[in-house]
């Protein structure tokens, strides 16, 4: 698996390297933004580890103009800084999950593991497919694109990724437990209320009648199942 890395602190660069080779990964580097923007559409990457300051072009734009670019490989952001309106904000803008920095390597090796075992490369279902319908709403699992009656739909990275699941396993019934597990992994977000608010979220967005869905359903006592 190749992964792209893209940190300009040149001791961070060689640690990282030579402990993500160690686990039998191929990794490019980058050491500024528009460097790393550029590689990351010039080649195909399973995974991007992306600092948030960096020169030329910050972590939070190069995210940004990725995912405005079609781009659906995973992002892992590495940020300094702890406050939680910055580990929002790269979530918001299309990364899958944040370090902050400093860290263990042997955690960044769990969340690197985490992410691709949930990436659609690795995953088995209709992400393969390269589009979906139910009623009026088009999901394209290529280009990461949702529309309701042919009008775009804005998703954040999570909730595009728990409706890929859900349409994924479509007709099975799945606990919130299960959901935490396969769209946030490990403990990243450890609350079963999380699973609700999304899925909330989503049917505000993309339900012809939120109060009452057709597609997302609740199973009262076990979870939610997605019929369509």
């Amino acid at each position: 698996m190749k992964i792209l890395l893209v940190e300009d602190e040149e001791g961070l660069i060689i640690t990282l390297t030579d402990r993500l080779k160690s686990e039998g990964f191929e990794v490019v580097s980058a050491a500024d933004g528009q460097t790393g923007f550029e590689a990351a559409l010039a080649d195909r990457f399973d995974l991007i580890i992306l600092d948030v300051m960096l020169p030329k072009k910050n972590g939070y734009d190069v995210c940004r103009d990725l995912r405005q670019q079609g781009l659906t490989t995973p992002i892992l952001m590495l940020t300094a800084k702890g406050e939680t309106i910055d580990k929002v904000l790269g979530l918001k803008l299309g990364a899958d999950d944040y370090l902050t920095k400093p860290f263990e390597v042997i955690e960044l090796l769990a969340r690197v593991e985490a992410l691709l075992r949930r990436s659609p490369a690795h995953t088995n279902g209709t992400a393969k497919t390269e589009a979906f319908r139910f009623g009026n709403v088009v999901v394209d699992f290529k280009r990461a694109e949702v529309s309701k009656d042919n009008v775009s739909v804005e998703l954040s990275a999570m909730e595009f990724k728990l409706l890929q699941f859900l349409v994924e396993n479509r007709g099975d019934v799945l606990s919130r437990d299960s959901l935490l597990d396969a769209v946030w992994g490990y403990d990243a977000m450890p609350t079963t209320r999380t699973v609700d608010v999304h899925i909330a979220w989503l049917r505000q967005k993309l339900e012809s009648n939120p109060k009452h869905p057709q597609f997302i359903q609740t199973v009262h006592g076990l979870g939610y199942k997605f019929a369509g």
